[in-house]
Order: structure tokens, then C-alpha cells, then sequence
């Protein structure tokens, strides 16, 4: 596709994962094949920008008719990976979770109670034809989970700073990819150590939950974690300075040390970090 310039859509973080070609039945393997050999695939902006699109007529269609026939893909030691969008089923799990997000007055004015209703009475119908669907893909508005930060490690991390206006207007990346095998093993031993040191929470409850999503794809899999378009709420100096999996494996460390300061300095960094991206959600 052409390269045009266009404004980004802020500001969502994801945690990807890319299975091995050979994980998929017939005959979608065999379009994943097909696709992967395209020599250009769309972005994650690309994905936001047409969902966004569906919002603009009247009535809004909160989730696409069709599912996505779009992925991203990636080559791990040889091996081509994909990770299929399922937009039309991210759209309907993001849709049920938008009632705990906004004031009922907003929600009715941006996606009115009948449009909603028959997007739940659609889900319904298509999750008894598919039960076991699950997304590849999860999205966090405005904020990283920690929990996320436990599935990777400091030396996985990759940041290319944006381009200027001759190389195109190229967005800063920040992302880290690490094997589903090591993201397995870092889960079981982050649950051991916090478990044994602190009370049942939302970081435990967080962590239990994504392990397990992990479980259900194949273990030559690999997992992405994105700062996808929260780079455009930080300037280039933070997000060079950013190692939140190293403070998350610090924290986790000293916990199972015994030193509760260490940990808890640790902690503090990453909320104040992450209390100042939030913050900017409602800034005028």
C-alpha cells in the first residue's frame, strides 16, 4: 500500500500473540501462507483507523459484519508466525467491557442501548457456533498492565526512536518479543513469589488471568508486547528511559528476597511512570 502520511490513533497498548503456521487447520493455514508472502501488510493503525471508521455513521456499528482476513506476522528462527487480528471478536469483548468504563449518559449517546443489545444478541448466537475462540490479540487503553511486564525481560527490549519528516514521519517503537515458552516460565515463578509474600489482588488476579489466555496457543508461539500508540504520550527522553520489566523484575526479586524497601521502590517507579501516561487521558 502507498505510503501517505496520516494522523496517528492514540493511545492503546497491546500484548500479542504469533503462532506458528503449523497451529492452524486447513483451510486457514493455508491463507496465512498466502498472506504472509504479500510484500506490504497493514498496521496496527491501520486496524484502529477502520474501527474507528465504523463508528462514524448513524446508527454506529460498534463491531464489523465480517471478520478480519488481516494479521500481523513475524519470522521466528525460521518459522513464520502469525497473529490474526479477530477484530470482530475483540470488538464484541471490548464492547461488553465498556459499561465499567463509561458513565451510562455517555455510553447511550455514543453507542445507543439498541445497538449494543443487538451486538450482545449477535455475540451470543456466534459463541455458541465457536466456544472455544479466543483473541490473539489483547488491548489496554491508556496504561500497560503489569502483569504484562512479567511475561518479558529488560534484554528484550526494542526501541527505534521516530523518523523525521524526510524519512517518512516513522512513530517511535517500543516493544519487546520473548518465546511463549520463557513467558510460561516467568508467569509460574512471578505467581510463587508473590503469592508467598503478598495478599490475593489485582496483580495476582492480572497474572493468573493472562497465564491463562498463554496456555491455550502453541508453545513455539511468541509473545509481543507493544507500546503500540502510547509512544505518542511520552517524549522521546521517557521513553528512552522507560524499562518497566526491569523495575516489574526487580520488584518481583526483592519480594522473594525478603526486602520489602527494594520492592517497594520499585513499584513506586513504575506508578508514578505510569500514573503521569493516565493522567494525560484527561487533559484538555
Amino acid at each position: 500500500m502507498p505510503k501517505v502520511s496520516s494522523p496517528a490513533v492514540p493511545y492503546a497498548s497491546y500484548l500479542r500473540v504469533y503462532e506458528p503456521l503449523a497451529a492452524f487447520p486447513e483451510p486457514e493455514r493455508g491463507h496465512w501462507e498466502r498472506y504472509a508472502r504479500r510484500p506490504e501488510h497493514p498496521s496496527y493503525q491501520d486496524e484502529l483507523r477502520r474501527s474507528l471508521r465504523d463508528l462514524l455513521p448513524t446508527p454506529p456499528v460498534p463491531v464489523p459484519v465480517h471478520e478480519s482476513a488481516d494479521a500481523f506476522v513475524a519470522h521466528v528462527d525460521g518459522v513464520l508466525c502469525v497473529c490474526p487480528w479477530r477484530t470482530r471478536l475483540r470488538g464484541w469483548q471490548a464492547l461488553g467491557e465498556l459499561a465499567e468504563q463509561l458513565p451510562a449518559p455517555v455510553l447511550d449517546a455514543v453507542l445507543p442501548p439498541v445497538v449494543r443489545g443487538q451486538a450482545a444478541a449477535d455475540y451470543e448466537r456466534w459463541r455458541e457456533r465457536n466456544p472455544d475462540a479466543r483473541p490473539w490479540i489483547r488491548t489496554s487503553v491508556w496504561q500497560i498492565p503489569l502483569s504484562w511486564f512479567v511475561l518479558v525481560s529488560d534484554g528484550e527490549r526494542r526501541y527505534a526512536k521516530g523518523g523525521s519528516a524526510a524519512d517518512g514521519d516513522q512513530a517511535p517503537v517500543l516493544r519487546y518479543r520473548t518465546p511463549m515458552v520463557q513467558a510460561r516460565r516467568r508467569v509460574a515463578r512471578a505467581l510463587k513469589a508473590l503469592r508467598d509474600t503478598i495478599e490475593e489482588g489485582p496483580l495476582i488476579d492480572g497474572l493468573v488471568d493472562v497465564g491463562r489466555w498463554l496456555e491455550e496457543f502453541h508453545p513455539r508461539s511468541l509473545v509481543e508486547l507493544d507500546y503500540g500508540g502510547l509512544v505518542h504520550t511520552l517524549a522521546a527522553g521517557q521513553l528512552d528511559a522507560d524499562h518497566s520489566a526491569a523495575d516489574v523484575a526487580e520488584g518481583i526479586e526483592a519480594l522473594r528476597s525478603g526486602d520489602g524497601a527494594a520492592a517497594a521502590e520499585a513499584y513506586a517507579r513504575l506508578v508514578e511512570r505510569w500514573r503521569a501516561v493516565r493522567e494525560r487521558q484527561f487533559a484538555s
